[in-house]
Formats: C-alpha cells, structure tokens, sequence
C-alpha cells in the first residue's frame, strides 16, 4: 500500500514536471515571438524614420539651393555711393555735351545681368532724356537712351547684353551719363542720379530705352 502511494507520487512529480515544461516552453516560444514582433516593429519604425529623415534631408537642400540661387540672382555690386548731380545750361558757352563718367574698379561685371540705377530732374529744368555710355580698354563703345525723365523718381534697369557692341565687359573701364544739347527738352536743368549699381536680377518693370542709331 505504501509502495503504491509512492508511486502514486512521483507519477503525479512527472506529470507536474511536464505540465511545467509544457508551460515554460509554451512561454518561451510566446517570448520568442514576442521579441520577433518587437523586433518587427523596430525595423519598421527605424524604415519609417529612415524616410522622414531623407525627405527632410533633399527637402531642406532643394530649399537652400532655390535660396542660394535667388541670392545670386540678387546679388548687387555698387559702382557709385550718393547722388550724382549734374546741372546743365546749354544756352550758355557750354560744349555741346555734358558729361559724367564712372571709371570702374576692379569688378568682373559678368557675373551680373543689368546696369541700374534710379534718376529724376530737379525743379530747375529737366532734359527729358540721357544716354548711358559704355566704352572699354579695347575702345568699343555702347549707348542707349533713358528717356521721360522728370520730376519724380525712375527706377532704370538696362540688361548689359542691350549694350550690343561690347564683346569684353571685363575690359569696361567707364560708364558715364551724358546730355547731349541737341536732345534735351529744356535747355538748362539739373538730373540727379542714385544707387548706380550692377545688379543680377531683373525686376517686371524698367524703364523705356532705345538703343543709339
């Protein structure tokens, strides 16, 4: 009787033993696919991640390279700081012109696309029209016409390529405003001339020209 309870009992140390077994394996294998999941899960979450990044990444260089070239195109070089005054009476003893010129420094003007500057007469007589020159070290020369001055304050932007005859704008060294006595409206007056500056930009409105006959 006694034999037999003990075998009773180590049948039911077996039974318990494997039921245990069972269970932990059973608890290995959910752990086990657990950490597949979450491994699952990191791997897609590092993917998501991933392409965040680069869309921000080109995103961000596309705007800063837009940005940089709209810099550029603005970019400004200033040929002359105050306002220019030219007075003029050509009913007087005057030469027939009168002139201002700019000698230029040491500047590339390739890397621009216009001459600018803003000009207006002043009360005493205003000449209506002035021509731009340009001439460089090889003496070729370029004019064109700014007509309608008066009173009030012109924006004038001229493309430097409208200055045809120039082949070397490295070898520019003058740009001068002339008035010309047989092409003014009135025959005495003062222009003033501002902000004469090459620019790389080109804005929708600019003022009428004509280019030298």
């Amino acid at each position: 009787m006694r034999k037999t309870k003990e075998l009773d009992t180590v049948t039911r140390d077996e039974i318990y033993d494997h039921l245990a077994q069972v269970y932990l394996g059973k608890r290995k294998k959910a752990d086990i696919q657990k950490k597949r999941q979450l491994n699952a899960w990191l791997v897609i979450n590092v993917g998501i991640t991933g392409l965040i990044f680069l869309s921000v990444f080109y995103g961000l260089t596309a705007f800063l390279t837009q940005k940089k070239e709209v810099l550029q195109s603005q970019v400004v070089y200033a040929l002359h700081s105050g306002v220019i005054q030219i007075s003029y009476n050509f009913d007087g003893e005057f030469p027939p012109e009168k002139k201002f010129a700019l000698t230029l420094p040491s500047v590339d003007p390739t890397r621009y696309e216009n001459l600018r500057f803003s000009i207006r007469a002043r009360e005493e007589g205003s000449p209506g029209v002035i021509k731009v020159f340009v001439e460089n070290r090889q003496r070729e020369k370029a004019s064109y016409y700014v007509r309608d001055i008066d009173l009030g304050w012109k924006e004038v932007t001229i493309p430097l390529e409208a200055f045809s005859s120039i082949t070397d704008w490295r070898g520019v060294r003058q740009i001068a405003f002339v008035l010309e006595s047989w092409n003014v409206d009135q025959k005495k007056g003062v222009v003033l001339i501002d902000n004469v500056r090459f620019s790389g930009s080109v804005p929708t409105e600019t003022a009428a020209l004509e280019q030298e006959q």
